[in-house]
């Protein structure tokens, strides 16, 4: 097994890592953290499987990853700045079911 592929499987288990974290927590904060670690477990796979022939490297997802990021950085401020209103409006960093209780 080559670097490439042991990168790719490093980003694939940090992903599954966090959408583990992101499904089990109900605070907000530690879901947009989840989040974060997911897409760079998304990036680590993209860059790792770029140059899979010999000697040849793909730019395509490198620009993917650096656009990525950008968009990732916009997503968690947006994100962050959502949760703080929500945590000024109601005192509390969780969503509710919507049960009323």
């Amino acid at each position: 097994m080559g670097h490439a592929y042991f990168y790719a499987l490093l980003g694939v288990s940090v992903f599954v890592l966090a959408l583990h974290a992101l499904i089990h927590n109900v605070n907000l904060l530690r879901k947009i953290l989840a989040v974060n670690v997911m897409c760079s477990g998304v990036f680590l796979v993209l860059v790792a499987l770029a140059s899979r022939t010999s000697g040849v490297v793909d730019p395509v997802p490198h620009a993917m990853v650096i656009t990525g990021i950008v968009i990732t950085v916009s997503a968690t401020a947006l994100a962050l700045t959502l949760m703080l209103r929500l945590y000024q409006a109601t005192g509390d960093n969780q969503l509710s079911d919507g049960s009323g209780e």
